[in-house]
């Protein structure tokens, strides 16, 4: 019996080491489990910023440890969490250290962005994210993981536009603003305006003090606190304000009495008073050095501007003027809706679908109770890739052009996962559906064919029409579904979620990255063989070009003035409806096919020109294409050269084929 318990007590005394081993080795590579969110806004304060995601989950592998992307949006934060194997790379980056208990951001550049990246191996400790230790000046800073040096944050402001308020501008109020963001550039600060107009209101908001704010120069941006000062001469009561300290926008101060001024604040208001009472002879030399420079620079923009027939110098000068008015409020209608409350919009019906997003019509009512007709892009939360995209080209300020289509704002519709675009709404539809319906005569061929022209002229130019510097953008998708018909019966551009950014920080291998995109019926000859030259921007211009070229032959192909009008088609109609890739190859580079010219364009003196402009266009070779601007040129001295009617014979012919629309 001894031995027999000896026995037993050994089997048992086996089995719990057993079972304990196996506990330690999987104790050892356990599981983790991280906050899994995709991309939202977070809260930054200080050194550090804290995830707004609450959902966590186990990671699928024991590789696996927690990561976070940062990265801001026209100043707000957005921060991504999740699983992440460190074997692989995220976002095109690979993790450096992920052995920390503490997720510290490191810069990396990626994906156009400037990403902030961190890894760390503990329970959900990707919740926060450090952005380094404070520092004894509590500067916020960021260690770049390349070249260690420090990273200066911008500032964090209130950022609410214009709310209403029951400040009644006496004593110290508070903005109630519950938006913080951080500024977009390091040189803005936090700025507030009180306005007596129709119920009081205040706006919140960063701002370059090197620019006007409401036509005035900020002078007391370098204070830690939010003095308001009267503006004289407005017609109603305006206060502004502007200081340089986290949120200091927040408490406005109408009175002299709120308290001292922090230290070192008096030697700071000093010292610009002595600057200027000791050396006004260094000032006026100064000034006079940059209005010399400015009217240097001025001049020599004006002999470099391109030559764009139909905008004499009087127009210009109004635009020049408008802009300067409106620089302020201009960047923001292009930026994110900040204002908490979402736009008053009343969805009416659908009037297109694409890969991305469907385009709707819409009521965007105004305090008057009256209602402006719209068109909203609705795109779901997991293409917002796309919508970020197409928002990016539409916030350039120097993308507005009467050819190009008008952008109100976009939101971020929360409840309904959804990304919306606002822009204006054209009743007559896209150019396809135009020409399908109408036929048109030479003078509506001229005015579709040439507006279109001058918007891809604009997209492609570095500078705008009256001499101002630009980026110049790529459609990399034109087609005739991609251009709207307005009211006038001009063409103006739209769909820009495949569009790219020609800036000259733009790498090969960023352009590489780009991929083979577009429509496969309207894709140059270099595209769809993928033989691009990704040294050359030029090249990404070409084959929009030679789109454009397909897009002003549908065009042509209706109009009346040849006496041959067909019904419409798109270009290489006879082709299956949504011809691949492959089957474009076999026609456009293997047989060198190209829409056919009939003969009876020749019929119409102007037709012909167009035809040869066309020709040109769409050559094999892409550095013999015209480019936009040349084709603006053409269309304009065809159009004004008085081109003779029709003879009596083919004027008979056509009949009452003419455009109904005239």
């Amino acid at each position: 019996m001894e031995r027999l318990g000896s026995v037993g007590f050994g089997s048992v005394l086996l089995v719990c080491l057993v079972s304990g081993a196996s506990a330690l080795l999987h104790s050892a590579n356990p599981h983790s489990q991280c906050r899994s969110c995709d991309p939202q806004p977070a809260s930054c304060r200080s050194y550090q910023c804290i995830s707004n995601c609450s959902e966590s989950r186990v990671c699928p592998s024991p590789q696996d440890v927690c990561a976070a992307v940062w990265w801001r949006d026209a100043g707000i934060v957005t921060v991504e969490t999740r699983c992440h194997d460190p074997r692989q790379p995220l976002h095109g980056v690979m993790m450096e250290d992920y052995s920390s208990s503490d997720c510290v951001l490191t810069i990396r550049h990626a994906s156009g962005l400037n990403l902030r990246l961190c890894a760390c191996t503990g329970h959900e400790c990707n919740a926060r994210m450090l952005l380094s230790q404070p520092h004894h000046d509590s500067e916020i800073v960021i260690l770049s993981a390349s070249e260690r040096k420090p990273f200066k944050l911008p500032q964090l402001c209130k950022f609410c536009d214009i709310e209403s308020t029951t400040c009644n501008a006496t004593g110290v109020c508070e903005s109630s603003c519950n938006i913080t963001a951080i500024c977009e550039d390091p040189e803005q600060v936090c700025v507030s305006a009180w306005r007596r107009s129709e119920g009081n209101t205040i706006e919140t908001v960063c701002h370059n003090p090197a620019l006007p704010f409401h036509g005035q120069y900020l002078t007391d941006f370098s204070s830690q606190r939010c003095e308001m000062k009267q503006v004289k001469g407005m017609e109603d009561d305006f206060y502004i304000c502007s200081c340089n300290a986290e949120e200091c926008n927040d408490r406005l101060i109408f009175t002299d009495d709120a308290g001292p001024d922090p230290p070192g604040e008096d030697q700071k208001k000093l010292l610009p008073l002595l600057l200027i009472c000791l050396v006004p002879s260094l000032v006026l030399a100064v000034l006079l050095v940059s209005l010399f420079y400015i009217y240097c620079v001025c001049w020599q923009q004006k002999l470099n501007a391109p030559k764009t027939k139909g905008m004499d110098s009087e127009t210009c000068a109004i635009i020049m003027s408008d802009d300067e008015r409106s620089d302020s409020s201009s960047a923001k209608a292009n930026s994110l809706n900040h204002n908490t409350e979402l736009l008053p919009i009343q969805l009416d019906s659908g009037v297109g679908k694409g890969r991305f997003a469907e385009v709707f019509r819409a009521k965007l009512k105004h305090a008057s109770e009256s209602f402006q007709t719209v068109a909203v892009k609705i795109f779901p939360y997991d293409e917002y890739a796309s919508w970020k995209t197409e928002w990016e080209i539409f916030s350039d300020a120097e993308l507005r052009h009467e050819n190009v289509l008008q952008f109100l704002t976009a939101e971020d519709r929360k409840a309904a996962r959804q990304y919306w675009l606002i822009t204006a709404y054209h009743e007559r539809g896209n150019l396809q559906e135009f020409l399908s319906q109408h036929v048109i005569g030479w003078d509506e061929l001229c005015r579709l064919g040439g507006s279109l022209a001058r918007g891809v002229a604009h997209l492609h130019s570095d500078q705008t029409a009256c001499g101002r510097a630009k980026v110049a953008i790529v459609h990399r998708d034109l087609k005739s579904t991609n251009v709207l018909v307005k009211s006038d019966l001009t063409c103006c551009l739209c769909d820009f979620g495949l569009s790219l950014r020609l800036d000259s920080s733009t790498s090969p291998e960023e352009l590489a990255n780009s991929g083979q995109v577009g429509t496969a019926r309207y894709m140059a000859p270099e595209v769809l063989e993928s033989r691009m030259d990704l040294e050359n921007i030029e090249s990404f211009k070409q084959a929009d070009v030679y789109s454009m070229a397909l897009v002003l032959w549908e065009i042509t192909s209706r109009c009346s003035a040849t006496g041959d009008v067909r019904e419409y088609e798109p270009p290489f109609g006879k082709l299956k409806e949504h011809p691949c890739v492959e089957s474009m190859k076999d026609d456009v580079i293997r047989d060198r096919l190209r829409p056919e010219i009939p003969t009876s364009w020749s019929n119409h003196t102007g037709v012909h020109l167009l035809s040869s402009t066309i020709e040109e266009c769409w050559d094999h070779d892409p550095e013999a294409r015209l480019t936009a601007q040349c084709v603006v040129e053409r269309i304009s001295d065809i159009s004004s050269a008085g081109i003779p009617p029709l003879s009596p014979d083919i004027i008979k012919s056509t009949g009452d084929s003419g455009n109904d629309e005239k």
